[in-house]
């Protein structure tokens, strides 16, 4: 019985540590981003709903805008998707969807229920381009300077609070598309 109290003794020690680690965390959904700083992936995929129009990243050159990665088979999606509407009410900034590992009918009937608050929804069937966005869940969203360089990355829902202190801050004045 003695032999396993100092290995438990180390495990609730070890546990204790991390707990408190992850709750004094300043900001769990504000992961560091290898891209910050750096240009966005480029890419080109086909548009949802029309699978005969391509979606570029060089249509937005010039220009801020915001990468949502997202899918139907997504809770935290659903979560955020009132956020992401008003969001895109607002009409401050292009938000560019990008569905990722989805069926092509799911994504249609959910943005047709919901509600769509995507300027363009690409496709991104074999998840390459989260890929290279460095994307290892749903949903992250990205804002991209008119520089094309990465700005910031929040992982998880979007709220309107991370939205205007993380994303609407970081638009130059008169920003709108």
């Amino acid at each position: 019985m003695n032999r396993f109290i100092v290995p438990i003794a180390v495990f609730v020690a070890l546990a204790v540590v991390l707990y408190i680690g992850v709750e004094h965390s300043p900001d769990k959904s504000n992961m560091v981003s290898a891209l910050l700083g750096k240009p966005a992936p480029a890419f080109e995929l086909p548009v949802l709903g029309d699978a005969t129009r391509k979606f570029s990243t060089r249509e937005l050159a010039g220009r801020p805008w915001v990468l949502n990665v997202w899918g139907t088979w997504c809770a935290e999606c659903r979560i955020e998707h009132d956020a992401l509407l008003s969001i895109a009410r607002q009409n401050e900034v292009p938000l560019i969807g990008l569905n990722w590992r989805d069926e092509d009918a799911l994504a249609i009937e959910w943005l047709r229920q919901l509600g769509n608050p995507y300027s363009v929804v690409a496709v991104d069937g074999d998840g390459r381009t989260a890929i290279d966005f460095g994307v290892y869940g749903a949903p992250e969203t990205f804002f991209i300077d008119a520089n094309g360089l990465v700005q910031y990355r929040h992982v998880g829902a979007m709220t309107p609070d991370i939205w205007e202190r993380e994303f609407a801050s970081r638009l130059p004045k008169g920003a709108l598309p």
